[in-house]
């Protein structure tokens, strides 16, 4: 037990299963220092909870921790760019339209701005507007697949439906969604560990397709507004808040991510969490309004993003451990969901525990925006599920995707009968 504990993301056991190693890590070395990552694993939950509160000792700017870089190097009389900052982190793929940070990406004043322009688009009652649009698009996909017989829920549901729903708030048309989707998966690919010369020349190749693309839509929205989500953003100009062209831009991009690909890897994982435990889908088929409670559960037991990346302003100290100026720290949110301090009996998928007081969705101001939309898919999504079928069983073994940062199945067999 006195040996250091070693950490591997990169092993493809961990993909499938990466519970396991945190799992260690949070028993042994919760405040751990990674030299293959370059980077401070956090993995208990207090102290993930303290960092994504502490807006004054952690940025969510890349740009704080290279200064503080490069001012720790120039005391020490180093004049060569030091190293670090190898870890992608959310969003960052918006970089290439400037210096300009996303929402997620920034912090106050800027972020308080930026927030309270976008956060408008995103309250629990303008969710509630679009339930019936989302039941629609649920219905419609669901009416493609047999009534009896095998198939892919990823494919048939949990991807589509997030990608169609946020394309319909931008005003993306349907016969560009096919695009769309393949460009949020090509973003979503920025949050992995491992970025390849192939993977970085797509990145931009698709970062620049998308500027084009947004960028015409908004010059199209400025001379006809309609009742689309950028037209609303470009409205809030003119009532005082003021989005540049690039945040704009940035923010579009930034959903492809945050509003489409977390969302398919709750529905996903969600779905895949019934099917493993198959008397929690027999509670919700007698009592489909106990879905919101066993989607804070899902969120818990797998969450969609496992962690969020933030970067020390000064010397600070996390769980007894001083992290110093300029420290990359990756707080591992889907050990914290397993942290038992926090959960008791962790590793057990419980719809009816009580108090499922989760980070999923992060903590403090960088709280997710788009929180009420994916709970509202997910519940939507999995009680139509329910309701059409009178059994949905396993059809094969699940695949997990995902990135580093992101989880969830990316090939779901299911099969069904009435």
């Amino acid at each position: 037990m006195n040996e250091p504990v070693t950490f591997n993301p990169f092993v493809p056991s961990y993909r499938k299963n990466p519970y396991l190693q945190l799992g260690r890590l949070q028993a042994r070395d919760p405040v751990h220092r990674s030299d293959a990552l370059q980077a401070w694993v956090l993995t208990r939950y207090d102290d993930c909870q303290q960092v994504t509160r502490d807006v004054e000792g952690f940025s969510s700017d890349a740009r704080v921790a290279r200064e503080a870089l490069e001012a720790a190097a120039r005391r020490q009389g180093i004049t060569d760019a030091p190293m670090g900052l190898r870890l992608p982190s959310p969003g960052r793929s918006s970089r290439t339209l400037g210096e300009e940070p996303t929402v997620i990406g920034s912090d106050p004043p800027g972020h308080t701005r930026l927030r309270g322009i976008i956060n408008r688009a995103f309250t629990p009652r303008a969710v509630e507007v679009l339930r019936p649009r989302i039941e629609a698009i649920t219905a419609a996909l669901l009416d493609e697949q047999p009534a009896t017989g095998t198939f892919d829920a990823v494919e048939a549901l949990a991807q589509p439906l997030p990608a169609i729903v946020i394309a319909e708030m931008l005003g993306i048309p349907p016969e560009d969604r096919t695009k769309f989707r393949e460009w949020s998966r090509v973003i979503a690919g920025t949050t992995d560990l491992v970025q390849t010369p192939e993977r970085i020349a797509a990145t931009q190749e698709t970062t620049r397709a998308l500027v084009d693309y947004f960028g015409g839509f908004i010059a199209e929205r400025e001379r006809a507004p309609r009742e689309d989500l950028i037209s609303t953003l470009l409205r809030a100009q003119d009532e005082g808040g003021r989005l540049t062209r690039n945040e704009l831009l940035g923010f579009c991009i930034l959903l492809l991510v945050a509003g489409n690909e977390t969302t398919t890897n709750l529905i996903g994982g969600g779905l895949r969490a019934l099917l493993a435990h198959p008397e929690a889908m027999a509670t919700l088929r007698a009592h489909p309004e106990a879905m919101p409670a066993a989607v804070e559960e899902m969120l818990r037991w797998d969450s969609p993003v496992q962690g969020l990346v933030r970067f020390s302003r000064n010397d600070v100290e996390v769980g007894g451990t001083r992290i110093p100026a300029g420290g990359i720290v990756i707080c591992m949110l889907g050990a914290a969901n397993r942290d038992p301090a926090q959960f008791p009996d962790p590793e057990r998928f419980d719809i009816t525990r009580e108090d499922v007081r989760h980070l999923s969705f992060g903590y403090g101001i960088h709280y997710c925006l788009g929180a009420p939309l994916a709970r509202a898919e997910a519940d939507i999504a999995l009680r139509a599920v329910l309701a059409r079928w009178g059994t949905v069983d396993p059809a094969g073994e699940p695949e997990m995707g995902g990135t580093f940062l992101i989880r969830g199945p990316q090939r779901l067999p299911v099969a069904v009968a009435p």
